[in-house]
Parts: C-alpha cells; structure tokens; sequence
C-alpha cells in the first residue's frame, strides 16, 4: 500500500476556521515489514489510519493498493476493499459488543470474507483464528463473553477478528496502549510473528518511540499533521536528527540512567508548553516548543532534508543531538537490524 501526499482538513463549527489534521504525508506499507507512526497525542496519526481504512474522506491525495488507485464509490468496493485492509482499534474494552460471545464476534467476520461455509466449517474456522492469535485450547473461548476475558485476551480476539477477513494490509492504532505493561512486549512480539508468517503490511500507530524501535522497520514522527522524520527504526533512534525526535528520545526511560531522565524532563519543562495549532504558525510547526529555534525557524517553514538514501527529516538545524536532549542509546533487540527493502520512501 502507498499513501501519496495525503491532506485531511476538518473545518470548524464556530468560527470557520480550518484544522490541517494532515498535511502532505506519504509513505509505503510492504510485506512482512512494519511501519510506525510516532508522536504524540493529536498529532494526526490516527486520521492518517483512518484515511488509509477508508473511515476518513481525503482532502487530497491518493492511496494505492496493489499499484492501483483505492476507489470506494460503492458499498462493494468498499466490501472488497476491507477484504484485504483491517483496522484494529485501540480500546480492546469498546471495540468487542458485550452482548456477543467470542464464537459469534469471530463467526461473522468469517462468512462475510470467507465464502459459504457450513456450520463446523465456521467453528473450525474460527477455532483456528483463536489458536493463531495464541488463544489455546480455541474451544474453551468461544462460548466467552466480553467481561469473561482479560485485556490482554480481548485485544487477541480483536486480533483475529482482523485476521478472520485474511488481509494484506493492518493498520494497529496503538493496539498495546491501553494494556498492561506486563504483557505489552508479548503483544508485540505476536504482532511481528503474525506479520511475518501471514506476510503482513502492518503499520504501528504508538506515541511510545521506544517500542517502535524495538518493532518496527521504519519509523515516521509526526508533529502537528506532518511527518519531521523518518528512517530505518533502529538508526533513527540511535541518531536523532530533528529536535522533536531528540526530546521523544529524551521522555524514553533509560533503565541503566533513570537519574539523568529525570534531570532532564525537569531542565526541558519550560519548553513543553501546549502546541498551537499549525494554523497560527508560519515558520517550523515545532518553532513554538524548540529549544533551539531561531528567527528563520519562526519566519520560513523548513523543507525535507535527504540524510542518507533512507533517512529524511524536515528541519533547519539538523545536527547530532545535543547531550542534554538525547536519550542513551540502551540496548538493542539481538535481532535488531536495518533491512532497506522495508525503508523505500515515495
């Protein structure tokens, strides 16, 4: 899947003033890579994968499957197109029905995506769904409800509601945000087992830039609706190039210097005043929390800066990052490596 210069504009009630949820972003989703999408709360990650789901009408811009243009003009295209695009939702408690077992959240994704089937074609179906999000033995959770099963459970179960359509293509809005830390890192490590085996387009909506890194191919950070950074996961994170990478590194924990993080939110506290909306800014989006902008920052808005064949990031003082913004580069995943196939940018 390719985003090509996505823009999502929502127009104010009051006022008529217009909010640039999205501006100009584009990247690329391929098989059995992972890309996330990083930045904090209001930053337009979300409306980017709503827009790619098709819950969201484009300002401008295209979206492209399979080289070809998405058109969803009718409720078949639209059939055909969530055949092979899933979306999994943030809250594992809203997004189950309550008054629906597992059997039957699971069975009705099967027989719309699947084709006619039988009766225990359907509950070996679905049985099957549950053993491949680790949900085992299968027969002890289909006669289970919402409030029977943990969050860790019900998020595995949203899981296989996606994988019940057999997509190409998942979109994962925050899907570990809201569950315990403790089984976070297993969440995760279904997801990247799922990818590869079902050779998966996935892309990660997080605000944590820590478990990015350690997920996925490639990263984008987001701010204000634009995209001020991207590159292979691992480098981007080891080397932060834009001010707002270097501060998302910074509000990491380091587990071996918890002092020193510490010491540092309290020394950037005054820098992490409320963003005003990219409407009221000329110059850098970021110019109104950087600690390092200047009069060009706030008059001219910077443009996109080649670093290497795969890393790109928009801002006017591009550097190593300072030794009081940077996070310490911690420890890496064994496995952690930089595959540039996963790393195209459009």
């Amino acid at each position: 899947m390719e985003a090509l210069s996505l823009n999502k504009d929502f127009r104010l009630r009051h006022g008529g003033g217009v909010v640039h949820a999205v501006k100009n972003v584009s990247f690329g989703l391929y098989a059995s890579a992972v890309v996330a999408l990083v930045g904090e709360s209001g930053s337009g990650k979300s409306t980017v994968a709503k827009c790619l789901a098709g819950q969201e009408r484009l300002s401008s811009g295209s979206v492209r499957l399979r080289n070809e243009p998405v058109k969803l003009a009718t409720r078949r295209a639209f059939r055909r197109y969530k055949r092979e695009v899933q979306y999994v939702f943030q809250d594992p408690f809203a997004s189950l029905n309550p008054v629906h077992t597992v059997q039957y959240t699971l069975a009705q994704p099967v027989k719309l995506h699947q084709g006619r089937r039988s009766r225990a074609e359907v509950r070996s179906a679905v049985i099957d769904l549950l053993e491949q999000v680790h949900l085992t033995p299968g027969e002890q959770f289909l006669a289970k409800y919402p409030h029977e099963l943990s969050g860790g459970q019900r998020q595995r179960v949203s899981f296989a509601r996606a994988l019940a359509a057999r997509p190409t293509v998942l979109l994962a809005d925050e899907p570990v945000s809201m569950l315990d830390v403790s089984i976070r890192l297993d969440m995760l490590n279904l997801l990247s087992e799922l990818c590869q085996s079902l050779h998966l387009a996935l892309l990660y909506i997080t605000h944590d830039i820590a478990s990015a890194r350690y997920f996925a191919d490639e990263v984008l950070v987001m701010y204000a609706g634009e995209v001020v950074e991207r590159g292979p996961a691992e480098v981007l994170t080891q080397q932060p190039a834009h001010p707002y990478t270097q501060l998302l590194m910074a509000c990491s924990p380091d587990p071996n210097n918890l002092g020193s993080t510490l010491r540092r939110g309290a020394d950037r506290a005054r820098h992490d005043a409320e963003p005003r909306s990219n409407g009221d800014v000329t110059g850098c989006l970021f110019s109104p929390r950087c600690p390092f902008a200047d009069e060009r920052c706030r008059e001219e808005h910077p443009l996109p800066t080649t670093l290497s064949p795969a890393r790109v990031a928009s801002c006017w003082r591009l550097g190593p990052a300072p030794a009081n913004l940077s996070a310490s580069p911690g420890t890496a995943r064994p496995d952690a490596s930089v595959d540039h196939r996963h790393t195209r940018t459009t």
